[in-house]
């Protein structure tokens, strides 16, 4: 069992994740209208991304006893300046995210709930790995920003992600 205090704590966390789907595919549908299909694959498969991350907790609450309590999610923006506005919204978010798992992380140690923060240690590495990749996404965004035909080249890159659900533990 988790505490009333740890549920509530997950349960706003399952609800930051579906944001963050649902932010990420507004990226992608602005994308997608500013003729950037590459792009918007590369959103669509970060929404993915996190409604995994959702689905984790929701599991993890349900595991545990726990009751999944959701609640709406806030309407994300859906308009920017330009490719890089949306690449430096994503790695500011990212940052933001990795906040909201290390306060989890810090609760869990308070409560002395071993077993959530085993749970959330996969959070934290998923989130190292998710800073560098938005990180790098921005650093390409800004090299191709001011030519035309480098954000076509790198719109065709960003074209062939595929999502890659994530391993479950023992696997």
């Amino acid at each position: 069992m988790v505490s009333e205090r740890m549920q509530e704590a997950l349960n706003r966390q399952l609800n930051a994740e579906l944001y963050s789907a649902y932010l990420y595919l507004s990226m992608a549908a602005y994308y997608e209208a500013s003729d950037l299909p590459g792009f918007a694959n590369w959103m669509r498969v970060q929404a993915q991304e996190e409604l995994s991350h959702a689905m984790k907790f929701y599991d993890y609450l349900v595991q545990r006893g726990a009751r999944v309590v959701l609640d709406e999610i806030e309407k994300p923006p859906f308009e920017w300046e330009s490719p890089l506005e949306v690449a430096k919204h994503v790695l500011e978010h990212e940052k933001k995210v990795t906040g909201l798992i290390n306060d989890l992380v810090d609760l869990a140690i308070s409560e002395r709930d071993h077993a959530t923060n085993n749970f959330l240690q996969w959070f934290v590495a998923e989130q190292v790995e998710e800073e560098e990749s938005a990180g790098s996404l921005l650093q390409r965004v800004r090299l191709a920003s001011d030519s035309p035909s480098g954000l076509l080249m790198l719109d065709a890159e960003l074209a062939k992600r595929v999502y890659n659900p994530p391993a479950d533990k023992g696997e």
